[in-house]
């Protein structure tokens, strides 16, 4: 099996979760963008921000899976 055939199976079998990945990384660095561009802070607290991103979407996710259970 080639490499190209390899991701094309892995893209088929994750497609819904890669768009919804997708989305919440535009998201994210659209807002945050916006908000640093409108304050005029500091480029680490910028980059910091970013990079919260990773724990904002786990714990969305993670918060999102326990109110479905709960349902």
């Amino acid at each position: 099996m080639s490499v190209v055939d390899t991701l094309r199976d892995h893209v088929r079998d994750h497609k819904q979760g890669m768009f919804v990945d997708l989305v919440f990384a535009i998201a994210w660095v659209t807002a945050v963008s916006v908000i640093f561009d409108l304050l005029s802070a500091p480029q680490w607290a910028y980059y910091l921000t970013l990079a919260s991103g990773v724990v904002a979407y786990y714990g969305f996710f993670w918060s999102l899976e326990l109110a479905m259970e709960q349902q």
